[in-house]
C-alpha cells in the first residue's frame, strides 16, 4: 500500500512519523513524508521519501510571536494555510492512504475526498474535546491550567475546536473550490475524523471516558534515528570528561532571540555549577563556560539518556523524549500545547514546577536544576515511567488497523 503521512509545523511535529513511517516500511508498505522542505534530510535519512510542503514554519513562528494583535497573528496562520492547502493535495496524488497530523487534518480529509482515499487521524496531542482536562492550547494554561472543571474544560475544548476550525475554513472553501468539490456542510477540523489515533502514552494522558468511539490513545511512536548516524566526537569526548551534563534546548521556540537566551543559559549554569550541552535550535542559541557544550540537532534517544536532567521547551515530541530516557526534566514552555505537556510532567511527578519561557530568569532556572540533581523522588518516579512506557508499542494498533483496511 502507497501511504503517506502528513504533517506540517517544527522538527518535533515531524521527527515522531519518522519512527511510525519505518514500521510501516518495515510492514511491507511504501511511505512517504510530507512536511517543509527543511525536514526533506530528517525524512529521507530515515529511508522514507519526502513529499515537499509550501511554508516555513520558522517564519510562520517569528511572525506570530511578533504580530501585533491575535487578528494579525490570525491572519498570518490563515495565510500559511492558503499555501500549504495545495502542496497537501499535490503529496497525496496516488497514495492509497492518508494519516495526517492534526494541524493539517481539514486539508488531508479534502485531498482524501478529492482522491476517493481514506484518511486517519495520527494526532501527537489530544485532539477531542473532553470533561477531564482543558485542551492542549488553551488560553492560561502556564502554569498548572489544565483543569478548569469538567463542565470548563469541555467548553474550552470545543471553543478551541471552533476557532480552528473557523481559522481553516477559508483555505479549506478555496481549496474544495478548485478541486471542484461541493461546499463542506460543517466547519472542518481533525476532530471530527475517524478513526483517530493518539501518539502519546496513555500513562501519561489517559484515553478521557467521553471521548467518541474511534478515538484511540495508542502510546508513543519514537522518531528513527538516521541511517548511519554517529555521535560527533566532541560531544563523545565532553561526556567522558566529567560527569553527566545537563541538557538545554528550546527546539524551535524564540527563533531569534539566542543572544539573549544564551546569556541567561551561561548564568544559570554557572549559578547551578552544573555541566551542560546546549543545543542551538531555532533560536540559535549558544552559551559560554569551560563545561558547556553548544551543540546542533542530536537524536534525543542517544542523548538524553545519557544526561543527568533535560531543559526543554515542553513540545510533544521533546516531552516523550525525556519520559523515555528516564531523566527528570525542567519544562519551559512557549506556546501551543507546550504548558500542557509542561503540566503533565509536573503532575506525572518527573519535573519541578513549570517555569514559562517569556519569565525565565538565570535565578529560576538554576534553582530548577538544582532540584532536578538533588530531589531523588523526581529521578525515582522517571525511572519508574520510563520502564513502563519502554512495555508499551504505539505503532501496533496503527498497523492493525491499516492492515485491516488493506485487507477490506
Amino acid at each position: 500500500m502507497r501511504i503517506l503521512i502528513v504533517t506540517a509545523g517544527s522538527r518535533g511535529d515531524v521527527a515522531p512519523y519518522t519512527g511510525l513511517g519505518r514500521r510501516l516500511l518495515a510492514a511491507g508498505h511504501e511511505v512517504a513524508v510530507a512536511a517543509h522542505p527543511p525536514f526533506a534530510g530528517l525524512v529521507g535519512g530515515c529511508g522514507l521519501d519526502h513529499r515537499p510542503l509550501p511554508g516555513d514554519p520558522r517564519e510562520l513562528i517569528r511572525t506570530r510571536a511578533e504580530a501585533a494583535s491575535w487578528e494579525e497573528a490570525r491572519a498570518a496562520m490563515a495565510a500559511f494555510l492558503d499555501r500549504l492547502a495545495d502542496g497537501v493535495v499535490a503529496a497525496a496524488d496516488g497514495a492509497d492512504l492518508v494519516l495526517t497530523a492534526f494541524g493539517p487534518a481539514a486539508l488531508s480529509r479534502t485531498a482524501g475526498e478529492a482522491y476517493g482515499i481514506p484518511v486517519i487521524g495520527t494526532y501527537l496531542a489530544p485532539a477531542c474535546a473532553t470533561r477531564e482536562f482543558a485542551p492542549p492550547g488553551v488560553p492560561g494554561g502556564v502554569p498548572g491550567g489544565d483543569d478548569l472543571g469538567p463542565d470548563g474544560n469541555l467548553a474550552a475544548g470545543r471553543r478551541l475546536l471552533a476557532d480552528a476550525g473557523a481559522l481553516q475554513a477559508g483555505a479549506v472553501a478555496g481549496l474544495r473550490t478548485r478541486l471542484g468539490l461541493p461546499p463542506a456542510t460543517s466547519q472542518p477540523t481533525g476532530a471530527d475524523l475517524r478513526p483517530v489515533f493518539h501518539g502519546f502514552s496513555p500513562l501519561v494522558v489517559p484515553r478521557p471516558a467521553d471521548w467518541p468511539s474511534g478515538v484511540e490513545v495508542a502510546g508513543y511512536w519514537w522518531p528513527a534515528r538516521p541511517r548511519g548516524w554517529r555521535p560527533p566526537a566532541e560531544l563523545v569526548d565532553f561526556l567522558r570528561a566529567g560527569p553527566p551534563p545537563v541538557f538545554i534546548g528550546f527546539g524551535s521556540m524564540a527563533p531569534g532571540e539566542g543572544e539573549r537566551l544564551g546569556e541567561l543559559v551561561t548564568a544559570a549554569v554557572a549559578r547551578a555549577g552544573v555541566r551542560a550541552v546546549v543545543q542551538a535550535g531555532w533560536a540559535g542559541l549558544t552559551a559560554a563556560g569551560d563545561d558547556v557544550l553548544t551543540v546542533g540537532d542530536i537524536p534525543h534517544d542517544w542523548l538524553f539518556p545519557r544526561t543527568a536532567a533535560v531543559v526543554h521547551h515542553a513540545g510533544a515530541g521533546t516531552t516523550a523524549a525525556g519520559l523515555r530516557a528516564g531523566v527528570p526534566a525542567v519544562p519551559v514552555p512557549a506556546m501551543a500545547d507546550q504548558p500542557f505537556w509542561a503540566t503533565r510532567l509536573h503532575r506525572l511527578g518527573v519535573a519541578p514546577r513549570p517555569l514559562p519561557l517569556d519569565e525565565l530568569t538565570p535565578e529560576s532556572l538554576a534553582a530548577a536544576i538544582t532540584t532536578c540533581l538533588t530531589e531523588p523522588t523526581l529521578r525515582h518516579r522517571a525511572a519508574e515511567l520510563a520502564h513502563a512506557v519502554a512495555a508499551e508499542d504505539g505503532a501496533a494498533a496503527v498497523l492493525a488497523h491499516i492492515g485491516a483496511v488493506g485487507r477490506g
